[in-house]
């Protein structure tokens, strides 16, 4: 319209401006975010309970004997986890790194766990080697940390499975 006018909005005494639109926006982003981390809390709740949660967890020492290349988990007979290791994996392990390789749900009772640990041992020689344990899972959450540790006496690799107390 020409001619036409427009005027800023008027205020109402007593009322301050609104929030620029771009701290309305970061506002709402930490809004989402947060609700996202809920989510994400409450899903893991969901599907792993705490009575029948199992966690296995993979950590190595210092690491001059052994080059890690892969680890497999069975639970009973059936394989649960397994993982290649990228160089860049194996040196976050070296340094002090714990690796989350599973986390399920397991009845109460006995069960066997297995891990089996393939790489480069002593002298460059392909080394695969296995750990074995009984878990006794009852009705609170259980964490197993499959450790790769040097034995300097023996100048070779032990495997072991430990169990944590939570």
């Amino acid at each position: 319209m020409p001619g036409a006018e427009f005027e800023a909005p008027v205020l109402p005494a007593g009322d301050e401006p609104a929030a620029p639109l771009s701290e309305q926006v970061e506002d709402l982003k930490q809004t989402v975010l947060e609700l996202n981390r809920d989510l994400l809390i409450l899903e893991e709740e969901l599907l792993f309970p705490a009575n029948t949660q199992v966690a296995l967890f993979v950590s190595m020492d210092v690491g001059e004997f052994f080059e890690l290349d892969a680890v497999k988990v069975k639970i009973g007979d059936k394989l649960v986890a397994s993982h290649l290791y990228t160089p860049r994996q194996v040196d976050a392990l070296f340094r002090g790194g714990v690796q989350r390789l599973f986390l399920g749900n397991l009845k109460s009772g006995s069960h066997e766990v297995t891990a089996f640990f393939t790489g480069k041992g002593p002298g460059g020689r392909e080394y695969k080697r296995g750990a074995t344990v009984t878990l006794e899972k009852e009705q609170e959450p259980k964490a197993l940390e499959l450790r790769i540790v040097d034995s300097t006496t023996k100048l070779q690799p032990v495997f072991d499975i430990k169990e944590w107390q939570l």
